[in-house]
């Protein structure tokens, strides 16, 4: 969401200050990681900066994120993984506490199935500055991978599930194949207690 709010300051959509304080949080985030407090500030400050816009430029704001920003910053060697699955005919998804609609566009860009996020609510064609459910983040992705294989008549014992956070650790349980990408230091100890792939993949810095 950083690189959302860096690409809404260079289109105008967003004012320095609150660009800074974003940046402040990332900041917090490579220090410390992501808390519970800091998820619940940078929630309600981001639905608070979105409310009252369009939904077509919060649309024009996150393709252009994921062309400018997200792309050149993915690991290739994930993305890689990702398509290996695809090519051994399984279905990939993104599956994110970031908005949906977002989720969705960097999805389709990769090639990949889908993407499951958290819905924001818009109504006649402008952003409310609320949820419409609770953040898609934790436990709650639990459930919407579980609606997701009914759906679809596939087996969680047969799928993979990757993170990089602790707090994705229901998630990976729930699945038959868990793996942990640079994962932080309460992942990586769970992981290595419970025999999960460790995947130490760094993205390389630009020459």
């Amino acid at each position: 969401m950083f690189l959302y709010a860096m690409t809404a300051w260079k289109h105008g959509h967003l004012r320095l200050i609150d660009f800074l304080r974003f940046g402040w949080h990332q900041l917090t985030f490579l220090a410390v990681g992501e808390t519970r407090g800091q998820h619940s500030v940078a929630r309600g400050r981001g639905l608070d900066l979105i409310a009252g816009q369009s939904v077509a430029a919060l649309d024009e704001i996150a393709h252009a994120t994921a062309r400018d920003a997200v792309h050149s910053r993915l690991i290739q060697s994930s993305v890689a993984r990702a398509r290996e699955h695809l090519a051994d005919g399984f279905d990939v998804w993104i599956i994110t506490a970031s908005p949906q609609s977002f989720a969705q566009i960097v999805a389709r860009d990769l090639g990949f199935t889908g993407a499951l996020g958290t819905e924001v609510e818009a109504r006649h064609g402008l952003a409310t500055g609320r949820l419409l459910d609770e953040p898609l983040h934790g436990v709650r992705k639990v459930g919407a991978i579980r609606r997701l294989a009914k759906e679809n008549g596939i087996s969680l014992a047969d799928c993979f599930a990757y993170s990089d956070s602790a707090n994705d650790i229901p998630m990976l349980e729930t699945v038959g194949h868990a793996a942990v990408v640079n994962p932080d230091r309460t992942l990586s100890k769970v992981a290595r207690e419970r025999g999960w792939e460790i995947l130490p993949l760094r993205q390389k810095r630009p020459a």
